[in-house]
C-alpha cells in the first residue's frame, strides 16, 4: 500500500524550480526531454560523464588549463573526474556571489544565544578574506598546509575557510564542544601548520572558557607554527595575550589584529590560487566513537561541483534566497552552509542551543529573518513535537518555502506534526548521505509529492541500488543501500592511508568495487499521474541490525513506533546475539518529565510494538535512562552499547569526547556490570 501523499507542488512552483530550468537548458542545449524525474535520473547514472559535464557547463564552470576527459574511468575507489582542470572553491563562491552582491543582498545573516549581529555583506565577506587570506600567506601557509581550527558556527568559521581555500591549505575544523582527546584524535592526524582557535563559546546560556584547552591542544600539537585567537566571548577583547603557548608557537596573533594588519598591508581582493580539480579542500571525520576517526579527504572540484547541484537542483536554493541548516560547526552540515554561499544564497546560520530558552528559538530566527529555507536534524523535529509547540500558529512562516531534515530517519509522525503545526503548504524533503561523501545519496525533488515517511528520490548522478547479501539489487524489500558508480565529491582517499587499505575496508569490502554505505534502505516505486519515481526508506545503520528470530530489521522502524507514544521524548534499542545463549533485546527509553515507567507505561509501549511491527519484536525489558547516547552530530550510539553490554570495556567501544554527552554512558556501564555480576 503506497503511503499518504501529504504534500504536491502546484505547477507554478514546479515551473519556478531549479530543477525546471536546468530541465529545459538540458533540452534546448542537449535535445534531452525526460518525461518525469526517474527518466532523468536514469539518464544521469547510465550516461555518467554527460550528466557531469552538464553540471559543469550549466552552473558555469571554467578552467584555463584543458582537462582530458570529464571521467577517465567507472572505477570505484581511484576515479579520476576532470583531469587537468583548475580551480579554486573561495573562487566559485566569490563568483557565485557577484548578483547578490550587486543586488545589495547580504552573505551571511547570523543569530546566537545573544541575540542578532549585523549582516555581512558580500563586499566585506570579501574583504575579511582577502585579508585573513594575505596573513595566512604571510605566516607561510602555502598549498596542501593543513590550517586546523577550533571554533563555534560563527561568521569567522565561514571567512577562515574561505580564507583557508583561497590559498589551497587544506581545512579542518572540531567544534569548541569537542574535549580535547576527541579534538587530537583528528587533529594529530593531520600535521596542522596554523590553528585557528576562540577563546571559548556559550550554549544554553551559560559561558564555557576554552583557553587552558586550546592551550593544552598546542602542546600536543607540535607542528604548529602559529596560533590566532578569535575572541568570541567578547569581541572587545584581545585574549591572545592570555595564551601562554609553548615555544614550537611562533606567532599568536588576535584575529581582529590579524585583519587589520592585512587589510591595510594588501587591500580587499582575494586573491585565488587555481589548483587541480582534486587538490585536498578540507579533512572531514567519521565519528569517532568507536575508534580512531577516519580522517577523510574531498577535493576542490569534486566539493564544488556536487555541492552546488545538490544545492541548486535537490534543494532548491535559487541564488538570492535565504538558507538556514541549524548545525554544529562539527558536523557535515555546517558544509552545506559554504555550499549554500556558492550557489549564490545567502547563508543564514545560528550558534547555541537550539532548545534554548525555548524549542521556538529557531522557528523565531526563521520568521524574524526571513528565511526561505530551513533544514535540522530530524532529532529536532522530534523535540518540537514533543514540546508541543505550533510554530505556524505563533510567528509569520510566510517566506519559508522549504524544509530539511538528516541525520536520522524522520518519523511518520514527524511529517504530520510539520504539516500540521509548521505549515501546510511547504515542501519536505529530507536526505541522506553523509560525512563520508559531502553530498546526498537520497534526497528530494520539489517536482514530485510528499509521502509519509519517505525520502522522495534518489539525487541526480547517484547510482543508489538496495543490494541483497550476493549483491542483487532489490525493489521493495530492505537491503543494504550501495552506490554502483563513482562520484566527483567521493573522497581522493583518508589522510595516513597510503596503501588505501582503510579507505577499502570502509566502503568497498562487501561488494567489490561498489559503495556500501552502511544503512538499511528499502526502495519504493510509485507512478503518479503517469510519471515515475522512486522513494525511499531508511531503516537505520545496517551494523546495528535487530535480528529477532530470523527477522533483519532496522532499528528506525521500532524507533518511530515507540517515540510517537507521548510520554517518550526518545529511546534506543540493542539486539545482543550470543553464541549459545538466547538474544536479548533491551529497550531503553527517555520519559517525559513526571512521567514514571510503571507496568501500564511498559504494557502501552510493548502493545505499540506488537502492533506496529510484530510480537518477535517486543523487547525482553524496558529500562528508563535519563538520556540516549549520541554522537556530536545526533546519531544514536546503538553499537558502541551493545558492545559495552556484551562484555566489552569501555575505553575499546566508544570515545566519549567524541559524544554530545559522555556522561549517559555511566548508566550503561553500571548495567554491564550488573549482567556481567549476575
Amino acid at each position: 500500500m503506497a503511503a499518504e501523499i501529504v504534500w504536491r507542488p502546484s505547477a507554478e512552483r514546479i515551473r519556478a524550480s531549479q530543477l525546471a530550468g536546468y530541465a529545459q537548458w538540458l533540452h534546448e542545449t542537449r535535445g534531452l526531454l525526460f518525461a518525469d524525474y526517474e527518466g532523468l535520473w536514469q539518464w544521469s547514472v547510465t550516461s555518467l560523464e554527460d550528466f557531469w559535464q552538464s553540471i559543469w557547463d550549466y552552473f558555469g564552470f571554467s578552467s584555463p588549463t584543458p582537462y582530458a576527459a570529464v571521467l577517465d574511468r567507472r572505477v570505484m575507489p581511484g576515479a579520476k573526474w576532470f583531469d587537468g582542470a583548475t580551480l579554486n572553491f573561495t573562487a566559485e563562491v566569490l563568483r557565485n556571489g557577484r548578483a547578490s552582491r550587486d543586488a545589495g543582498r547580504p552573505a551571511i545573516v547570523f543569530r546566537d544565544e545573544g541575540g542578532d549581529h549585523p549582516d555581512i555583506s558580500w563586499g566585506e565577506l570579501e574583504r575579511r578574506v582577502a585579508s585573513l587570506a594575505a596573513e595566512l600567506r604571510a605566516i607561510g601557509i602555502v598549498p596542501g598546509d593543513r590550517v586546523a581550527a577550533y571554533l563555534p558556527n560563527v561568521p569567522e568559521t565561514i571567512v577562515a575557510f574561505l580564507a583557508v581555500a583561497s590559498v589551497g591549505g587544506v581545512w579542518s575544523v572540531c567544534a569548541p564542544d569537542m574535549g580535547p582527546v576527541g579534538v587530537l584524535d583528528r587533529f594529530r592526524q593531520i600535521e596542522p601548520k596554523a590553528l585557528i582557535a576562540c577563546d571559548g563559546y556559550r550554549y544554553g546560556g551559560k559561558t564555557y572558557d576554552r583557553t587552558a584547552t586550546v592551550v593544552d591542544l598546542l602542546a600536543e600539537l607540535p607542528t604548529v607554527r602559529s596560533l590566532i585567537v578569535v575572541a568570541n566571548l567578547d569581541a572587545a577583547t584581545r585574549p591572545a595575550s592570555r595564551f601562554a603557548t609553548p615555544a614550537h608557537v611562533e606567532r599568536c596573533i588576535d584575529w581582529a589584529d590579524c585583519i587589520a594588519m592585512a587589510d591595510a598591508a594588501f587591500g580587499s581582493t582575494v586573491e585565488c590560487t587555481l589548483l587541480p580539480f582534486d587538490h585536498p579542500l578540507w579533512i572531514v571525520y567519521s565519528s569517532g566513537t568507536t575508534g580512531t576517526p577516519k580522517a577523510i579527504v574531498h577535493g576542490h572540484g569534486g566539493a564544488s561541483l556536487v555541492g552546488i547541484k545538490d544545492t541548486r537542483l535537490q534543494l532548491d536554493v535559487a541564488p538570492g534566497s535565504r538558507f538556514h541548516w541549524y548545525s554544529s560547526s562539527g558536523w557535515i552540515m555546517w558544509n552545506s552552509q559554504v555550499s549554500a554561499l556558492a550557489a549564490g544564497a545567502t547563508t543564514c546560520i545560528f550558534d547555541g542551543n537550539a532548545g534554548y530558552p525555548d524549542w521556538n528559538t529557531l522557528w523565531r530566527f526563521v520568521a524574524e529573518r526571513e528565511i526561505d529555507f530551513f533544514g535540522a536534524g530530524a532529532a529536532f523535529y522530534a523535540s518540537c513535537l514533543k514540546a508541543g509547540i505550533e510554530p505556524g500558529r505563533d510567528f509569520d512562516l510566510s517566506h519559508l518555502r522549504s524544509l530539511g531534515s538528516t541525520g536520522s530517519p524522520l518519523s511518520e509522525d514527524g511529517y504530520r506534526w510539520i504539516y500540521g503545526h509548521v505549515k501546510r503548504d511547504v515542501w519536505l524533503g529530507p536526505i541522506s548521505g553523509g560525512t563520508d561523501l559531502a553530498a546526498a545519496f537520497i534526497c528530494g525533488s520539489v517536482a514530485l509529492p510528499v509521502r509519509l515517511g519517505e525520502m522522495q528520490c534518489r539525487a541526480l548522478g547517484s547510482a543508489v541500488q538496495s543490494f541483497d547479501e550476493a549483491g542483487k539489487p532489490l525493489l521493495g524489500e530492505v537491503g543494504e543501500l550501495v552506490c554502483t558508480e563513482p562520484i566527483p565529491s567521493m573522497p581522493l582517499y583518508f589522510w595516513n592511508d597510503p596503501d588505501g587499505r582503510r579507505l577499502h575496508e570502509s566502503y568497498f569490502d562487501t561488494y567489490p568495487g561498489v559503495w556500501r554505505h552502511g544503512d538499511w534502505i528499502r526502495l519504493i516505486e510509485h507512478v503518479d499521474d503517469g510519471k515515475r519515481s522512486v522513494g525511499a526508506i531508511i531503516y537505520g545503520r545496517s551494523d546495528a541490525t535487530i535480528n529477532r528470530y530470523g527477522i533483519r530489521m532496522g532499528t528506525a522502524e521500532l524507533y518511530r513506533a515507540v517515540e510517537a507514544l507521548p510520554e517518550v521524548l526518545d529511546s534506543l534499542v540493542v539486539d545482543l546475539e550470543y553464541l549459545g545463549r538466547e538474544s536479548w533485546m533491551p529497550l531503553f527509553v527517555v520519559l517525559r518529565e513526571g512521567q514514571a515507567l510503571d507496568d501500564a507505561l511498559t504494557a502501552r509501549i510493548n502493545a505499540e510494538i506488537r502492533r506496529a511491527l510484530s510480537a518477535r519484536h517486543v523487547p525482553n525489558e524496558i529500562h528508563a535512562i535519563a538520556s540516549v547516547p549520541r554522537t556530536l552530530s545526533g546519531k544514536k550510539l546503538e553499537l558502541p552499547v551493545k558492545k559495552l553490554l556484551m562484555g566489552q570495556p569501555l575505553e575499546k567501544v566508544v570515545n566519549r569526547d567524541a559524544m554530545a554527552n559522555p556522561d549517559s554512558m555511566t548508566w550503561f556501564v553500571a548495567l554491564a556490570e550488573r549482567r556481567a555480576a549476575s
